[in-house]
């Protein structure tokens, strides 16, 4: 019987106050050890993204420094180096701090309150509680992926191209043309992209999983206009993880995700697009519905996006009515065209094409 079964067989027979009150069979051996490391560590094992761990170990935070009466606060100092054991008893649900903890959270949004949740409940399921009955998830209002219009798309480009900033024209074209996400498009080393192949390797993706992004002839201008400046800014590197990288801010280290934002909100204002409608994540759903649009399949997506499940592609399927409605009013216009006699069985091929274009859309 290995130790999971054991456990499963002990946890039958306490009732839910015992069992939030005895710790795990699988932590009695990390029972002296600080919990925050051994939690952690547990996160990567099961390849939590970094984003996710840092909004998981956030949440983590705020929840053990929570407060019951009569309680004296305690520094995250303090509380990261408790041990499991003691840890395991200060999480414990029937104890009142989740909540108290959950008192605090009413402000947020569902989206962000939905995050939190998710954190607190691996948490205590890490040790060995129940998450409480009364914890709901609330449901987030269905929001489609925000896309660029075309005029939008177009003064983008200009924008980047006639940015001063070198960066600009290199980090739009990639985004646009590889989907990548913004943690991958700043991870990319010099050594991950062949110009020559038209393809790139993203190593530890969401998920930590590796894939292969494809590219056009336009990416390869791009990165090839770029690489003189980067070969200056990699002067200024020394060594390490800065020297490898692709993309190299004026002073010579890796870009990161608060980096392109803050230059892709400059481009915003100079396309005249509000900065709520422009981000790196808004250039991936562009590059998704514009591959949909043009005929591609949602395994072909779900591949070069690096989805986990088709479920999450599919939500594409929503927003590539753009096409469907160009194609209505195309021919809500057109005036109707009489088969010939001479050639009555053959449809018109604009009209065919068209029904294939909104065969693929539904």
């Amino acid at each position: 019987m290995n130790y999971r079964e054991e456990e499963r067989r002990e946890r039958n027979f306490l009732s839910s106050s015992d069992r939030n009150s005895v710790l795990p069979i699988r932590l009695q051996r990390l029972s002296a050890l600080p919990w925050y490391d051994c939690w952690v560590q547990q996160l990567r094992i099961e390849k939590k993204s970094k984003h996710t761990i840092r909004a998981y170990t956030l949440s983590a935070k705020t929840f053990s420094q929570t407060s019951l009466p009569g309680e004296d606060e305690r520094s995250w100092d303090d509380l990261s180096q408790i041990s499991v054991s003691e840890f395991h008893q200060r999480a414990n649900p029937d104890r009142g701090r989740m909540d108290a903890w959950m008192n605090t959270l009413g402000s947020l949004s569902p989206s962000s309150l939905n995050a939190r949740i998710a954190a607190a409940s691996h948490l205590l399921k890490w040790l060995g509680h129940g998450v409480p009955d009364w914890i709901q998830r609330p449901s987030k209002r269905k929001s489609l992926p925000r896309t660029l219009g075309r005029s939008e798309l177009s003064r983008l480009r200009d924008a980047s191209n006639n940015s001063e900033d070198p960066l600009s024209s290199p980090i739009v074209t990639i985004l646009l043309d590889t989907g990548l996400r913004v943690s991958e498009l700043c991870s990319l080393d010099i050594e991950d992209i062949d110009l020559d192949d038209l393809s790139a390797l993203v190593i530890g993706g969401k998920g930590e999983k590796d894939r292969t992004v494809l590219f056009t002839s336009a990416t390869v201008k791009a990165v090839e206009s770029w690489l003189p400046i980067r070969k200056s800014r990699a002067k200024l590197t020394g060594t390490g993880d800065d020297e490898r990288a692709l993309l190299l801010s004026s002073r010579g280290r890796r870009m990161n995700p608060r980096s392109v934002q803050k230059l892709i909100d400059r481009l915003a204002d100079d396309s005249d697009i509000p900065r709520s409608r422009l981000s790196p994540h808004t250039l991936r759903h562009t590059f998704a519905t514009g591959l949909l649009e043009r005929g591609a399949d949602l395994v072909t997506i779900q591949r070069l996006l690096g989805h986990s499940s088709i479920a999450t592609t599919r939500v594409y399927l929503e927003i590539g009515d753009q096409t469907l409605r160009e194609i209505y009013h195309r021919a809500q216009r057109t005036p109707p065209i009489a088969p010939s006699p001479l050639n009555s069985d053959n449809s018109d091929v604009e009209t065919e094409n068209e029904y294939q274009v909104m065969t693929r859309i539904e």
